[in-house]
Parts: structure tokens; sequence; C-alpha cells
């Protein structure tokens, strides 16, 4: 039932895509900021610059942040497994492919990444930097054609992870709790998990906490990228220059995705006007535009793949 389940999700993402209004997530994300700033007001940070207050204020909102965490995401896992434990079988069923379908981006993901690749197929730059700017953190404003690809790659590549396989992952393992565990966390860390001024102590737990939830999904997705693309090459750029990302496990998956497609991806990238080198990933030739189209279809072969797997385990047991 597992894979029939995931099945249908996939289909319905496939068909429908993210809900244009109305989405949970997008609930939960303002109420995500409004626990936050109550929980500001609360923390009353007064630092006067001596060391032991800045440790105790660090360590304050370290502790709020692990509070709001939990209060924003232990509740509706914990509701949801009760309900499909009273649930009728079939009910809870269909409430799990529902709960999947709003915690998957595949058809989202592929959406935006063509609606950089097919500007930039045009000669249009200009556009393309516009479209790039929807789904990247870093300044777009300057970037050439080459950038712009690469940075379409990175991102399909990564969120390939975040926003697709790591939800079926979890969905295999623990049901649509664990989906909707990984997704609320997953959120929480694209809002809070800063290393600035701002996030830095607030969404250390955020941060940490995906991570966790992230790093086998991630490993599993960067084997994935080896077995259907250039196998040899994904997995020796995997094993060389993973260990070279600050993020744990952004490193395998982009490292074996680049190796995958035989390019290399990484370098300069701009974030708040400030220039920072991101480590060279993969090897072969410099990103051309093609590579976007060319990332999306290993991503569709992986999920392929992970679909296959997850039925032949049920057909075995």
């Amino acid at each position: 039932m597992t894979s029939l389940n995931l099945l249908l999700a996939l289909l319905a993402d496939r068909i429908w895509g993210e809900a244009p209004r109305c989405h949970p997530l997008v609930g939960f994300g303002r109420l995500a900021n409004w626990l936050e700033q109550r929980a500001r007001q609360s923390m009353q940070v007064r630092s006067d610059g001596r060391e032991a207050a800045v440790a105790a204020d660090a360590a304050r909102q370290r502790w709020y942040g692990l509070l709001c965490w939990t209060a924003l995401v232990i509740p509706p896992t914990a509701l949801l497994w009760l309900l499909q434990g009273v649930l009728d079988e079939a009910v809870a069923s269909a409430l799990g492919i529902i709960v999947l379908y709003f915690c998957i981006g595949w058809r989202s993901l592929r959406e935006h990444a063509n609606a950089v690749a097919e500007p930039l197929a045009r000669g249009d730059l200009a556009g393309a930097r516009v479209q790039l700017a929807r789904i990247v953190s870093r300044d777009t404003a300057h970037l050439d054609a080459p950038s712009v690809a690469r940075a379409t790659v990175e991102s399909v590549l990564e969120n390939g992870s975040d926003a697709v396989l790591a939800p079926v992952f979890w969905f295999a393992v623990a049901g649509a709790p664990g989906a909707l565990c990984y997704r609320l966390a997953n959120t929480l860390d694209a809002m809070w998990g800063y290393r600035n001024a701002r996030y830095l102590h607030f969404g250390r737990a955020a941060a940490r906490l995906d991570d966790a939830l992230n790093w086998l999904p991630a490993r599993c997705c960067a084997l994935s990228y080896a077995l259907v693309g250039r196998r040899h090459s994904a997995l020796h750029c995997w094993r060389t220059q993973a260990a070279q990302c600050d993020s744990p496990n952004a490193g395998p998956v982009m490292a074996a995705g680049a190796g995958a497609l035989g390019i290399v991806l990484g370098g300069p990238a701009r974030y708040g006007h400030v220039e920072h080198w991101r480590p060279e990933l993969g090897q072969g030739r410099p990103v051309q535009p093609g590579d976007i189209g060319r990332g999306l279809s290993l991503l569709d072969r992986a999920i392929g793949v992970w679909v296959a797997v997850l039925l032949g385990i049920e057909v075995l047991l």
C-alpha cells in the first residue's frame, strides 16, 4: 500500500502541482513568524556587551528557538499519527496521500527551473535572472548566462533531495506523520536556519534538527543520482569533494549530482552584496543552459528508482 499511496501522491503532484491558494505550508509559515515574534518579545535580549551577558542572551535565544520548533512541529505530527490510528483504513490511507501531496514539490521545482531555462534559451538573460531570483537566495542581478544555468542546476539537485526525495523517504519509513514532521522541520530551517545576527542562535535548533532528519535521505539521494547517471564519476566526486561543503547534506547531493551529469558546479556566488566562494564540485565541463533539463531528468530517474525499490521491498515482504 505504501508504494501505491506514494505513486498516487506523485501523480497528484504531477497533475496539479502546488495548491495556488490556501497551501497549508503558507499558513504554517505565518504561524511560525507570529510565534517567533512572540518569542522575541518574551526573550528581552538586552546584552550590555559583557561576555557573560552575551553568552546568556545566546543561550536564551537557543532555548526559545528549540521551544518554538517543538511547539510548531511536534503537535501536528502527533495529531496526524493519532488520527491515522483511529480512522478507517481507507480514510487514513487517503489522508496520507493528501499529506504527502502537500509535502512534495516535484512539479513546482520543474516549473521554476524551466521558467529560468526558457528565457535563457531565447537569449533573454534579464528574464532568466528574474526567474532565478525566485528560487535562490543569492544575488542574481549581475550573473552571466553560465552562472544563471549553474545556479539553476544546483537548485534542482539540492531541492530534488530536500523537497522531493526526503519527504518520500520519511513517508516510506514513518508514513504520513514522518513526511509531515520532515516537511515542517525543513520549512523552519528555510526560515530560521541562517548564520546571521538574527538567527545564529535562535535558528540553531531548526538547522541542526533539519540536518539530522536529512542526513540519511541526502545520502540515499546522492546514491540514486549516481545509479542513474555517470556512476563512477558521481561516486568519486561524492567521496572526494562532499566534505568541502559547509552543509553536511548538500555536499554529497551536489557532488554526486554534478559527477553524475559530468559537469562542474560551485565557484563565486554573491549573497547580500558579499561574495562567497563555493567549492567546485563534480568533474567535466562547465554548466550549459541545456544542463537544466538534464538535471531535471536525473531527478526524474532517481524518483523512478526509489519507487521501484519500494515496490520491490513490498513484493518481497
